[in-house]
């Protein structure tokens, strides 16, 4: 029979499975497959193919190889916790970003119990059980199975579906979707992180739980690095670099809703007058919509019926109103409150619109993950001729915002889910996809595409930026919706004078700009370049009677919108550096005796390079260049 796997055409013999047909590829390590997609959806490798079958294997480096690898890696954990805690009840173990956890009912543990639990894994890993799906035909077989765990029973209860999965690894078996590794000898090595209390279906009405957090890796390097990186990563934690910096604070007041400080503002609204001076570029149209609309608007969406839980709301007058978790829905009315004509398309309408949605607060995480954000929105009106050419638009733009800020990236197509899970024609599928593929493909940089994993309402582009320890965080997406066109009644007039429906296209780039100003405080350390810094210059006087020099270059340099703080204060230099080495400045401009006769600063940079003397007018001019360039390195840094 045939079979496509990835991109070419293979004959296979009847009853082959992806496990063979890995064998017979050579594709059995960890960076060359841990796990197969069917048709678009994943698979065991012991699953029997058919005539016709489209067969993809995914790597470790994959993000659905980790999923598996990582969710496997789960049943791990828990069946040595179950070794050495036999009563403990174990309840749901996910893949998250970074690993998975475990959370345990009636278990009490410490990090001084994680080498012994490593120790057991180890154990489990040499004696390399096979994985086995098992399936209970209903939920009283499944229950039966699962009798003495009420969290299991609690789950099963809960499932619409049947037959119900579970997976089998030695004497450990767990309710699970799947699939798993084939062979638990791909994980080559194994980290207990850390253990957290967590409470079970994050609801604080119910039991409190005990979380597991651990990762795991095909080998051990990996795990070497990893554990590397995140020695790093604590160095440059947003949570404390931030107020440390007084950039940022959260309060009791206002869980998950940041409070952004005058230093913080100062890289705020940098961020903001790049954006808007890239969306003039580029022909945008800046529009501000209301932060509450009513219950009538959020039903036409769709969002009153499958987001409300996520969404805060309030009843004022008798009607019902909900703060926007996101600004699409405002910039439909926007659309419809006139006719357009074919002429003025492509429409190009941007937002950073202020939106709230409600995260649990265990799932809160500095400026990564908040209740208040803020998005750059763009929703892109056009004809379905115009669909390639503005996503190229929209990758040009991409490219200038994230090099800008020296953040390299990545982009993944995802492509149309399961059919019968999806709005829209196969036309319009196939033609929006095209035109996704169209413009990557024209773009000319690599891309991964993602087998059915866009939305429902049409394929994506999403960016993936790496920062400077190599994390890839995921901020840019480029969304066509099939959708909200239909569902708000959509037009424009086409050039014969009938009606029709226009393609939208949804983008962000910075994402949450929370989030992303989050991703730039870890990416630089704190250590800001000049045009975003909220400490360039700091000016330190020797003694008292060189105040009035100083105070007069702080005045002269703030002329020119340069940010400049004075220290006058009765400490010595030697303090005077270190306080402004600590807040990260830029340039550090000590002045004495001499630098006050010859009307000169005493350079030292936030490198540390001391470059002595120099003419203030010198000194200026190449830091207005600087910040006028937005460059990323100094002019006065070593080797430059």
């Amino acid at each position: 029979m045939k079979l496509k796997v990835k991109d070419q055409i293979y004959e296979f013999p009847e009853g082959i499975t992806p496990k063979d047909i890995a064998s017979k590829l050579h594709l059995t390590a960890p960076e060359q497959a841990v796990t197969v997609s069917v048709n678009g959806t994943l698979r065991d490798f012991n699953c029997p193919l058919q005539e016709g079958d489209h067969v993809i294997f995914w790597n470790f480096d994959d993000a659905l190889g980790k999923e598996v690898f990582w969710h496997t890696s789960a049943h791990v954990l828990a069946q040595a916790i179950l070794r050495l805690w036999p009563n403990a009840k174990p309840t749901i173990g996910p893949p998250i970003e970074q690993g998975f956890y475990y959370d345990f009912g009636n278990l009490s543990i410490s990090e001084e119990d994680f080498p012994k639990i490593e120790q057991e894994i180890e154990v489990i890993l040499q004696e390399n059980h096979p994985t086995e799906r098992m399936e209970f035909a209903n939920k009283e077989e499944a229950k039966e199975a699962f009798s003495t765990n009420s969290y299991k029973l609690e789950l099963i209860a809960g499932f619409e579906e049947t037959p119900i999965s579970a997976y089998k690894q030695g004497e450990f078996f767990d309710l699970c979707r799947g699939p798993h590794l084939a062979a638990l000898s791909k994980i080559k090595a194994f980290k207990i992180l850390k253990t957290s209390g967590a409470y079970w279906r994050g609801d604080s009405e119910k039991d409190m739980l005990t979380r597991v957090y651990g990762i795991s890796f095909p080998d051990r390097k990996k795990l070497k690095d990893y554990l590397t990186l995140l020695e790093e990563a604590k160095k440059r934690d947003h949570k404390t670099l931030g107020p440390s910096l007084d950039l940022f604070s959260f309060k009791e007041e206002a869980p998950g809703m940041p409070f952004i400080h005058p230093r913080g503002l100062t890289i705020w609204n940098q961020l903001l007058a790049f954006l808007r001076e890239c969306l003039k570029e580029a022909n945008y149209e800046e529009i501000k919509t209301p932060t509450m609309m009513s219950r009538e608007l959020w039903e036409r969406s769709g969002h009153w019926f499958h987001y409300r839980e996520n969404m805060f709301t309030s009843h004022v007058e008798e009607r019902d109103f909900a703060i926007k978790p996101m600004n699409c829905p405002g910039c439909m009315l926007y659309y419809r409150s006139k006719t357009h004509s074919y002429r003025e398309l492509p429409l190009r309408i941007a937002e950073i619109g202020h939106v709230h949605r409600f995260e649990p607060s265990g799932a809160l995480n500095g400026l990564f993950r908040v209740r208040a954000f803020h998005q750059d929105d763009a929703h892109l009106f056009m004809r379905p001729d115009q669909i390639q050419e503005e996503i190229h638009e929209i990758l040009k733009l991409a490219d200038k915002i994230y090099r800008t800020f020296g953040l390299p990236y990545r982009m993944e197509l995802s492509t149309r889910p399961e059919k019968s899970k999806t709005i829209g024609t196969d036309e319009e599928w196939a033609n929006a996809t095209s035109g996704l593929k169209g413009a990557l493909d024209d773009w000319g940089h690599s891309y991964r595409i993602n087998e059915g994993d866009g939305a429902f309402y049409g394929p994506k582009i999403d960016i993936h930026i790496r920062d400077a320890l190599g994390r890839f965080w995921q901020c840019g997406t480029v969304q066509l919706d099939m959708s909200l066109p239909e569902k708000f009644d959509l037009e424009y007039v086409t050039a014969t004078g009938t009606h029709a429906r226009p393609i939208m296209l949804h983008r962000a780039l910075f994402g949450s700009i929370e989030r992303f100003f989050g991703i730039l405080i870890e990416h630089f350390a704190g250590k800001f370049p000049f045009w975003l810094s909220p400490y360039q210059v700091k000016i330190a006087t020797v003694a008292d009677r060189h105040i009035p020099y100083g105070e007069r270059l702080q005045k002269n340099i703030e002329a020119l919108g340069i940010v400049c703080d004075i220290d006058a204060s009765q400490e010595s230099v030697a303090k005077k550096v270190r306080n402004a080495q600590l807040l990260k400045t830029n340039y550090l401009l000590t002045v004495g005796d001499k630098e006050v006769e010859n009307k000169t600063v005493a350079l030292r940079t936030r490198d540390n390079v001391v470059h002595g003397e120099i003419d203030i007018a010198d000194f200026l001019d190449k830091v207005v260049k600087e910040r006028d360039a937005r460059a990323l390195m100094s002019p006065f840094s070593a080797g430059v």
